[in-house]
């Protein structure tokens, strides 16, 4: 079973942070997370959140065991480059190329599990806005709970609210 996870348009150099991606690749998921924290390096961090991300990924997803989780890939590819000048003696300019990274993780099992499906969210039925506005019109409420003390008290507060006008004086 494989679970990926990316990250694209990382501000960081792809040179600085395959660094980083060399020092975690084939560690199995705990222990990679422990060197990246202590790690002194700025693409360290958005590695972490990464790695993490993945690991969320295969547990919530596919109810993977963390401890089983080993790194089995992890790739840096070179994004887009943008281009900045920098003024140089005699009126020259140079160019300056900030490039920017995508990283892939994909973690595997150490013992392997099977295939599993993927866990399907259905979503609740959307809700019509027009069902809403005459719901409100018409003030009915879904929670019966509320006494009817409580209730014609929460009216009779509401109907002076919307009585009073606040006008601001001009001049």
């Amino acid at each position: 079973m494989e679970v990926k996870a990316s990250l694209k348009h990382l501000r960081i150099s792809p040179r600085k942070t395959r660094l980083v991606a060399g020092l975690i690749r084939g560690l199995g998921v705990e222990k990679a997370a422990n060197q990246l924290r202590f790690l002194n390096k700025k693409a360290a961090k958005p590695t972490l959140k990464l790695l993490e991300s993945a690991i969320a990924n295969a547990t919530n997803n596919y109810s993977l065991e963390k401890s089983n989780l080993i790194i089995k890939e992890i790739k840096v590819d070179e994004g887009r480059v943008l281009k900045r000048w920098l003024p140089r003696a005699h009126g020259r300019a140079t160019v300056l190329r900030n490039k920017l990274s995508h990283i892939t993780v994909i973690l595997g099992e150490i013992i392997d599990s099977g295939e599993k499906e993927a866990k399907k969210v259905e979503a609740e039925a959307p809700v019509k806005l027009d069902d809403l506005a005459k719901e409100s019109k018409s003030g009915k409420k879904d929670d019966k709970s509320v006494s009817k003390k409580e209730g014609a008290k929460a009216k009779a507060s509401s109907e002076n609210f919307s009585a009073k006008v606040f006008r601001r004086k001009a001049g």
